[in-house]
């Protein structure tokens, strides 16, 4: 893994060139999620024995990772699962609760807001967004592929069957008294979730999908009975918000999901010690693809025309073993693909230039 870390660190600053590229190491965070012992009451209240028996998450930090400082409130993350759901509980330390959308797919992010993002088979493609306010608003939708990649974002796409609540430690939209803050929990349905998992089955123990959760926070200031956006003197306009996610982007971007967090399916009950969770070999492959990708974008901007091979490419990385060497680049006026072949030439491992990564023969 080091080996192939270092070739971020040497094409960071080709993001000056126009394609940005994350501005961190490869080290998503990671979830052991346990099953629960019976199906939960989805009502915000996650006060349940199973629930208390989970373990937290990490609390989150700044999008862009430990370039930033540390977030002004805290929040974290629970996980568990059964044969019907992925349950999610998230506690947000807030001393002004507030929201205003009460309409189903309204731009959530507009209020202060709680993300999910899931991309059950880890391709980078076809991948589910999930967006909460305190009212327990929701806004569901689907992307083919990230935005970067002309992605095409589904809004009429719904979970159907998705459970949601939202309590509130305190008060909603009372300015001048202090509240603790709001916890949410989600039970989003494994029938449709399965829909772009591998096989088009829900988990099994011992499987991974790659999550993230991201806090959206503005600052806001009391005023007449109401909260407002707090805004910059030059522009008028409300100052930037606060992105808070439990896995580090390394850019102002939460589209990127190779950057996102692990969550391994444990056949263990909430309560047990969970199993250690051990970065699979396949993900070091997918991140030296992942390098040639950024290179590729890179160089694309930089030229108008993809790289035709390796030395134009620029991408230093040691041999992977185990692999013939360097990867074939096989590219036209604007596509490109570049395929990984294993020395016996049984497996070859693809990424092409809207940013899919896959492996011939599937897994």
């Amino acid at each position: 893994m080091k080996r192939i870390l270092t070739g971020l660190i040497l094409i960071l600053a080709a993001a000056a060139w126009g394609f940005e590229t994350p501005r961190t190491a490869f080290a998503p965070r990671y979830y052991v999620c346990c099953r629960t012992t019976r199906p939960l009451y989805i009502d915000g209240n996650i006060s349940e024995t199973d629930w208390q028996q989970a373990a937290w998450s990490e609390p989150f930090v700044d999008i862009e990772g430990s370039a930033k400082p540390l977030p002004r409130f805290t929040t974290r993350v629970k996980m568990l699962w059964d044969d019907d759901f992925f349950y999610i509980a998230g506690e947000m330390e807030e001393p002004d609760v507030w929201a205003t959308l009460r309409d189903h797919d309204s731009i959530i992010f507009h209020d202060n807001d709680f993300e999910v993002f899931i991309d059950p088979d880890g391709d980078t493609h076809r991948y589910y967004e999930l967006e909460l306010n305190a009212f327990a608003t929701a806004w569901d939708l689907f992307l083919d592929r990230p935005y970067r990649d002309n992605g095409n974002p589904t809004f009429f796409w719904d979970i159907r069957g998705l459970k949601k609540g939202v309590q509130v430690q305190g008060s909603i939209n009372q300015p001048g008294d202090t509240d603790q803050g709001w916890t949410i929990e989600l039970a989003l349905p494994w029938a449709v979730l399965k829909e772009q998992a591998p096989g088009g089955r829900r988990p099994q123990p011992g499987d991974y999908w790659r999550v993230n959760f991201s806090r959206v926070e503005w600052r806001v200031q009391a005023g007449d009975g109401t909260y407002a956006k707090v805004k910059d003197p030059v522009t008028g306009k409300p100052l930037p918000e606060d992105n808070w996610l439990w896995s580090p982007q390394g850019l102002i971007n939460v589209h990127y999901p190779e950057m996102w967090g692990f969550v391994l399916f444990s056949s263990r009950s909430s309560g047990a010690t969970p199993e250690p969770f051990i970065m699979p070999e396949t993900e070091t492959i997918k991140w030296l693809m992942r390098l040639i990708y950024y290179s590729q974008r890179t160089v694309s901007q930089a030229q108008g025309r993809p790289a035709r091979t390796w030395a134009e490419l620029g991408v230093q990385v040691e041999r992977l073993a185990g692999y013939q060497w360097p990867p074939r680049l096989y590219a036209g006026p604007e596509t490109w693909e570049a395929v990984l072949t294993s020395n016996d030439g049984q497996i070859r491992w693809h990424i092409r230039h809207d940013g899919l990564v896959w492996r011939t023969p599937k897994l």
